[in-house]
């Protein structure tokens, strides 16, 4: 994924070719013409290839394909994005923020597969003028830069997914709900009423699930709460890596370690295998006590999905709006508008007055 790759000229005019979103294509801006993407003729599934996890880990980055990539640090949010050698930033595409691009090269594990833009920066743009006009007591500079439809950053952000067969043991309680009567005291009153409690029994048993591509955020540069909302991704839909993917777009190097980003996965297992021996457990109500869980044949891939990115500036903070580049979900970030706020708090304390006003005359 160097910065070679990334530039494909156009065979008519010599213009920078870009990729086109929702089309297995290549177009250019300049003279209209289009190029299909030819894809190698092995097989798709031995393409996006499960790597061993462990093997991984033990032999560093021996025996795993790597890559030299070009990148620059937004010194604010900590994004690493990866240019182009002809492209040259003046703000960080996650939030806004000013970034010197520096000419350093980091390796990292090269990308097994990607999730193509399927949304056009049109489409994504109305998406987020839609989220935004729904927002009460916004700027008015925020309704303005949504109005005006500055250009967003489309950006390749970089995920981990993991792959793992679990079998877990566990001991717990099973609780089933009866019902008896009680008398308690109201207003002097004694009086019985139904009361619920619960039978424990003591249980244990086995559980086991395949986890198939678990995807962890293997970025640190949008908040937790946008990573969360953005994660639902149709992964059938992953393509073999090709560079002709990222042609007019950046792609960010992942910030989240493997080995980090494998700890993330398995805390989203480990919510899982809970919810499966609750369910084991059966009855009304459930303790789990303790659980024992045995992971084998763990892999992974290194993926990238694509986003598009919007940054605004209020007051002198940085405010983001991310778009999924392939389903159109929205998430961002809000600012407030005091005055408008101000002038709700009169306009309902007006109208609380004249309420009361208008009570106190019809009572006298």
């Amino acid at each position: 994924m160097g910065s070679q790759d990334h530039r494909f000229p156009c065979h008519n005019c010599g213009s920078d070719l870009r990729f086109d979103p929702g089309a297995d294509q290549l177009i250019c801006d300049h003279c209209g013409s289009a190029e299909t993407i030819d894809h190698s003729p092995w097989d798709r599934n031995q393409a996006i290839k499960e790597q061993d996890f462990s093997a991984t880990l033990r032999a560093s980055t021996s025996g795993v394909e790597m890559e030299e990539a070009r990148t620059s640090q937004c010194p604010n949010c900590g994004a690493r994005i990866e240019f182009d050698g002809a492209v040259h930033s003046k703000e960080c595409p996650y939030c806004a923020t000013p970034v010197v691009t520096d000419t350093g090269a980091t390796r990292q594990i090269k990308p097994r597969a990607v999730v193509p833009f399927e949304l056009s920066e049109d489409a994504a743009r109305q998406a987020m003028k839609d989220w935004l006009g729904r927002l009460w007591f916004a700027p008015n500079g925020l309704t303005e830069y949504a109005r005006k439809g500055r250009k967003l950053s489309g950006v390749y952000t970089p995920c981990w997914t993991f792959d793992a067969d679990t079998k877990t043991r566990y001991t717990g309680q099973r609780g089933i709900e009866y019902t008896t009567t009680r008398t308690v005291t109201r207003n002097g009153k004694r009086q019985t009423e139904p009361h619920t409690k619960v039978r424990w029994t003591s249980v244990s048993g086995r559980v086991a699930r395949f986890f198939d591509d678990v995807l962890v955020v293997a970025s640190t540069a949008l908040p937790e709460k946008f990573r969360t909302c953005l994660g639902q991704w149709d992964l059938t839909r992953l393509e073999p890596y090709l560079p002709q993917y990222l042609a007019g777009f950046r792609a960010e190097a992942y910030t989240v370690s493997l080995e980090d980003g494998f700890k993330k996965g398995r805390t989203i297992m480990d919510r899982q295998i809970i919810r499966d021996i609750k369910f084991d457990i059966g009855g009304d109500r459930q303790r789990v006590q303790n659980i024992e869980t045995k992971l084998s044949d763990v892999t992974f891939k290194h993926i990238l999905v694509p986003v598009w990115l919007a940054a605004y500036k209020y007051r002198g903070r940085s405010f983001r709006f991310v778009v999924n580049g392939q389903s159109g979900q929205v998430a961002g970030e809000r600012p407030w508008s005091i005055w408008k706020l101000t002038l709700a708090a009169l306009l309902v304390a007006i109208i609380a007055g004249a309420l009361g006003y208008t009570a106190a005359v019809n009572q006298g």
